[in-house]
């Protein structure tokens, strides 16, 4: 195919796209959906303690965890479940870098073609390269900005234990954002509601109880040293000595903290109504104690890199904020409606849907891409893996929310010159972009992410994403720098074979499918199917902007082979022909399915073989060895297959790492107890198999006929 002729195919299709999208849209309004009952019928509500259900308030930005008592009381019982983070976009440390290390101390060098280039690597030997690797990917980590918790006591003045409360109650109100807990203490009744603010790193907390009276409720904030640590709660309660918490402004009702630690330096401020005694009850644990004049209690926490604080707000305003942010988000954003369908599995799709929309705004809505584990406690030392964004951000533009998408689009213009820089020291043309990495785009060694390419055509995707949703000029300008620099560096990394006239994706490579080795690994073929996509986008931004095509490009396109295969399967590589007897090669991402499934048809698929290797890897995938974002991509390609009935047992497939919890969040293990990717992807899915994909004419193609699905505001995928 020329690249002409793929142009004029990709126009049709956006054409026959915004057609379907009409159409859909209009059947699916014809009966509008209740937004309200719909989304309220999910509200989480909780009898008991349980630490993978903890419950979370946030704005995208800064989010805040909480236990059954509806703020951090016990954060030492949910350690190792569900943690109670209190996080944000800007609060990150990195311990003193005392050995002066560098990204080159970890280089290791690697033939491509005569040309030795360097990758930043773990080293298992001891020494400079081993200890500069571990420090370069344990900081910058992100921080615990401090547990603010109920100071509770039982009538002896002893600590109450969770063990001890009865008649717990808790409610998850996803329409307003907000919490309210009900429990008994010693036979006294404790209420507590918890909300967030939507545009400040600020929570509200209600509190209203007898116990008050008797002196035996207030709240605590304490601030925690960092662990550093791979997956944790980011909090060391042990080393006292390390940080400073002091107080460095206060009145009759409000204190500012100053919290140190080496060089970081943030600030904290309590606001109270009322009379209340504040009280240091350790180095870094401060109690606030009502007056006993009466039964109820507001109070505030903001926390701010500066001490810059704004005019306080008051608990009802908060509370009044937050369910104006929260029923616009429901009333503007897509919506899926099953409770017409009979199938059982449909009530439990439609509550992960809802609760992984609400988890994703709070949680993934921020200038910067998010981390894993979003802002509830870290993963990677608490750092965004840029390959995992897709999953995180594209599901806005399909959920109409491109503006959400946008918010950390800036963030690539942040860290071009280092990503060009990058690019250079390895001797290729534009911009490659990292994978483990921080807010200032530096690169985390590593014997795998470095070695990832699959990162690298997200940005044209996410551009291509926001041309759809304002197709002018301004949207060109804005993105043609970063989507014209990523085709550079892919139109170089393809490598042309002159024995077989062709371009090639060769070593050091490791694929998206993480299990295949870096040293062999050729044409694995999401890569491929990307690669033609993202180069074929970026020649077609050129000819919007009135610019001739690039003929570097225009090279590759049209070199790139097709999916290798053996036996009728489309293999994982084409350097992998034991890609279904090797166990390890049908383990982790089966993304053979998604270079037909995230993917459109790229590099000629035929759908015949494609459907054939859906089939084999549906049946005989090592499912317990995946990722929960896995599951969506195989419901992609089943949908994009005609296959709806295997597009909803995978989304629904029950194994461990397709577990949504009580909160919605995706569960992984014991370890990784959630997982946003899932939730976002997810989303991502459902919206294709409502609202279709380009070329498709079927209404809502991912579901059987069977299934009663109303929905509004979804866009087709790709």
């Amino acid at each position: 195919m020329t690249l002409k002729s793929n142009s004029i195919l990709m126009l049709v299709l956006l054409v026959m796209a915004v057609l379907v999208s009409s159409c859909g849209t209009k059947v699916q309004t014809a009966s509008k959906i209740d937004r309200k009952a719909l989304v309220t019928r999910h509200n989480v509500e909780l009898t008991a303690v349980d630490t993978l259900a903890s419950l979370s308030v946030g704005n995208g930005s800064f989010a805040y965890t909480v236990d059954v008592t509806g703020l951090q009381t016990f954060p030492e019982v949910y350690e190792k479940g569900v943690c109670l983070g209190t996080m944000s976009e800007w609060g990150w440390h990195s311990f003193l870098n005392t050995g002066d290390y560098k990204l080159s101390d970890t280089y290791k060098y690697y033939d491509v073609e005569g040309r030795e280039i360097p990758y930043a690597v773990q080293w298992r030997e001891p020494g400079r390269k081993r200890d500069a690797a571990n420090y370069l990917r344990e900081n910058p980590h992100r921080l615990h900005l401090g547990i603010v918790g109920l100071e509770l006591l039982n009538d002896d003045k002893s600590p109450v234990q969770i063990e001890t409360l009865k008649n717990i109650d808790q409610k998850l109100d996803m329409w307003s954002g907000l919490i309210s807990s009900s429990f008994d203490v010693n036979g006294e009744n404790i209420m507590v509601q918890t909300v967030c603010h939507p545009e400040k790193d600020l929570i509200g907390i209600r509190l209203e109880t007898n116990k008050i009276v008797k002196g035996e409720t207030g709240i605590k904030v304490i601030f925690p040293y960092p662990t550093g640590g791979h997956v944790d709660d980011a909090c060391d309660f042990g080393h006292d000595d390390k940080h400073k918490s002091e107080i460095v402004s206060e009145d009759e009702n409000s204190v500012i903290f100053k919290h140190t630690i080496d060089t970081t330096v943030y600030f904290a401020r309590l606001v109270w109504t009322g009379k209340a005694d504040l009280n240091k009850k350790k180095a870094h644990y401060f109690v606030l104690m009502p007056d006993a004049e009466n039964t109820t209690f507001e109070a505030t926490v903001e926390f701010n890199v500066h001490n810059n604080f704004e005019t306080a707000v008051a608990y009802t305003d908060v509370e009044s904020a937050s369910a104006g942010m929260w029923g616009n988000y429901w009333t503007t954003t897509g919506v899926v409606d099953f409770s017409g369908t009979k199938d059982t599995r449909a009530a439990e799709l439609e509550r992960r849907i809802v609760l992984s929309q609400y988890l994703t705004r709070l949680q993934c809505a921020s200038d910067f891409p998010p981390q894993e584990t979003g802002l509830t406690f870290n993963s990677w030392y608490g750092k965004p893996h840029l390959e995992m964004h897709w999953w995180h951000g594209v599901h806005w533009a399909y959920w109409n929310r491109t503006d959400l998408l946008e918010k950390s689009l800036d963030y690539y213009n942040h860290i071009y010159d280092k990503a060009k820089t990058k690019a250079e020291i390895q001797g290729y043309a534009g911009v490659r972009w990292p994978k483990m990495t921080d807010h200032q785009g530096d690169d985390s060694p590593s014997g795998v992410g470095e070695f990832l390419i699959w990162q690298e055509p997200h940005i044209i995707y996410y551009a291509e994403l926001c041309y759809r949703a304002h197709p002018d000029q301004a949207t060109l300008d804005k993105y043609a720098k970063v989507v014209f620099a990523t085709a550079d560096f892919m139109a170089d990394f393809a490598r042309y074979d002159a024995e077989n006239d062709r371009y090639y994706l060769g070593p050091p490579l490791i694929p998206a499918q993480e299990s295949l080795q870096r040293e062999v690994t050729v044409n694995p073929p999401f890569e491929l199917g990307y690669w033609f996509w993202g180069l074929s986008i970026a020649q077609q931004w050129k000819e919007r902007m009135g610019k001739e095509p690039n003929p570097e490009w225009h090279k590759v396109i049209e070199g790139l082979p097709t999916f290798a295969q053996k036996d009728g399967l489309y293999l994982a590589a084409e350097s992998a022909p034991d890609s279904y007897t090797n166990e390890e090669h049908y383990s982790d991402h089966p993304m053979v399915l998604g270079a037909f499934g995230i993917l459109p048809n790229t590099v000629g698929v035929d759908t015949a073989v494609m459907a054939k290797t859906f089939d084999y890897i549906e049946e005989h995938w090592n499912w317990d060895r995946t990722w929960g974002w896995d599951y969506p991509m195989a419901a992609m390609s089943a949908t994009r297959l005609g296959k709806p009935d295997k597009a909803i047992d995978l989304l629904m497939k029950d194994v461990l790492k397709n577990t949504y919890l009580p909160n919605g969040h995706n569960y992984q293990g014991t370890r990784l107890r959630i997982y946003l990717p899932g939730n976002g992807g997810l989303l991502t899915a459902v919206a294709m198999m409502c609202a279709g994909y380009e070329g498709n004419t079927t209404n809502n193609p991912g579901f059987p006929k069977d299934w009663k699905v109303k929905w509004e505001g979804l866009q087709p995928v790709f």
